[in-house]
């Protein structure tokens, strides 16, 4: 039966993965979760049931991911669906962040997530199944937020690396897909999810316009349901043939298809040079 697979979540303590965990623990699935902080986790959770295993987890810890992943197993037997949720939100142009705050970001929302991708892969190959969910955003198919440059880079890494994995396990059983959401009413805009620059820069008006959109005006008015898109990962994983890309909410829709049509007429504006670059025939 379906809900006896057994879910692995990271960034399971807020957010999309919170929404995702306790609507797979209400309809009988087995839930290892992964956090920071254990404490932190089981108060957002609120489950005493048999099937919630709460785990304290550092992911940029390969050590640390390890562990998790041999408790899940200890616990329940077998692992079927990986969420690689955990992840944070940079805004800053990309003069003003450090090399410090960016490697940092792609700490997390890139190494982190291909941390969790090697601890994983060694069962799912085993057992001959598995899927891998990654959440990436619509951040990781157009990068044209001013201001997000660094947090569109570690999703375009997720989208990149994700395909690139789907086409490497496919042989083994393994599924793969990338989960695009776009603004969901989350905490992601709050300020324990979301950092700014430490030395912004005076002349980046726009990108100062947009920090201050993002976390005045959108923060709390995001139109994505969380329990909805908890609702379309749970069906997507129980699908025999799921899609690579799921996007998730109407803007994130709306801005794909802006960003293909984009690209397809500039392709075509440009098609006389980018074809006349091979050796003659």
């Amino acid at each position: 039966m379906e809900n006896r697979k057994v879910w692995f979540v990271t960034g399971a303590s807020k957010g999309l993965g919170l929404a995702l965990v306790q609507k797979l623990l209400a309809n009988g699935f087995a839930v290892a979760a992964t956090s920071r902080s254990i404490e932190e986790l089981k108060t957002a959770v609120g489950s005493s049931s048999a099937n919630f295993l709460p785990l304290s987890m550092s992911l940029t810890d390969e050590q640390s991911v390890g562990k998790a992943v041999a408790d899940t197993l200890a616990a329940f037997g077998r692992l079927d669906v990986v969420v690689n949720n955990a992840g944070y939100g940079l805004a800053g142009s990309l003069e003003e962040l450090s090399d410090a705050e960016s490697r940092g970001n792609f700490d997390v929302n890139v190494f982190g997530t291909l941390n969790v991708i090697r601890a994983v892969l060694p069962h799912l190959r085993a057992q001959g199944s598995g899927h891998i969910l990654n959440i990436s955003s619509i951040a990781g198919i157009t990068g044209t937020f001013p201001g997000f440059g660094i947090y569109c880079a570690t999703k375009f890494a997720v989208n990149g690396l994700s395909e690139a994995l789907a086409a490497e396990v496919a042989d083994f059983g393994v599924k793969v897909t990338i989960v695009e959401p776009g603004y969901f009413r989350t905490d992601f805009l709050a300020a324990g999810s979301f950092a700014t620059p430490k030395n912004g820069i005076a002349d980046y008006q726009n990108v100062r316009e947009t920090e201050a959109l993002h976390q005045q005006q959108i923060n709390g008015q995001q139109p994505g349901d969380p329990e909805k898109a908890a609702d379309a990962m749970i069906r997507i994983a129980g699908e025999q043939n799921p899609p690579l890309h799921l996007i998730l909410g109407t803007d994130a829709f709306g801005m794909a298809h802006s960003k293909i049509a984009s690209f397809t007429a500039e392709l075509e504006s440009w098609k006389s040079v980018s074809v006349s670059t091979d050796f003659d025939a």
